[in-house]
């Protein structure tokens, strides 16, 4: 890791003494050939390991100060390019990220649906939808299904089960049993 520092830090020396020469009118060091000799640097595997440590150095990261508008830029350009949406695409239909993406996302989702559903604008357009002939005609259709009547029958027995349910039944049926037993006494 030091090698590769030392390295980068040479060059960027070479660099400055290039351009001090220069300037001090002494052995003059062409600018191409001083570029061409550090990108020459940069590219070895000590240049790419050192420029690797520095980026990824905490310290270094702590530092670095990124324009939020330029971030935004790319990101916005990332999504709405032909390429982004390629990108996204491609990305989206592998199921291991969607499945993964839709987790991260899922409490999310929850807090905007509950907001949504508790919003009157979006639940009177909601019903609007629902009242549609077309959507009507398929809301019925969907309720009348083997699976549906199945979850209706679970949900009745599970209902009957309640213990405050039964208490309610029993009491309607004693207050029927007195009302009939007192037309029998008329």
């Amino acid at each position: 890791m030091r090698v590769g520092v030392a390295l980068l830090f040479t060059s960027f020396l070479l660099v400055c003494s290039g351009c001090a020469q220069n300037g001090a009118g002494g052995e003059k060091m062409e600018y191409e050939e001083t570029k061409k000799m550090v990108v020459d640097i940069l590219k070895t595997d000590d240049g790419k390991k050192a420029i690797q440590d520095i980026i990824t150095d905490d310290k270094t990261k702590a530092e670095l100060i990124m324009d939020s508008d330029a971030i935004k830029k790319s990101i916005e350009d990332m999504v709405t390019s032909d390429k982004g949406k390629e990108f996204w695409k491609k990305t989206f239909s592998d199921p291991e990220f969607a499945s993964a993406y839709a987790r991260a996302l899922e409490d999310e989702h929850k807090k905007v649906l509950k907001d949504l559903t508790a919003d009157p604008q979006y639940r009177g357009m909601l019903m609007e939808i629902m009242k549609e002939p077309d959507m009507e005609k398929e809301m019925n259709k969907l309720l009348k299904t083997k699976e549906m009547r199945s979850v209706y029958k679970e949900l009745i027995i599970e209902t009957m089960e309640s213990p405050l349910v039964q208490a309610k039944m029993q009491e309607k049926l004693d207050k029927a049993a007195t009302k009939a037993a007192e037309k029998e006494k008329k």
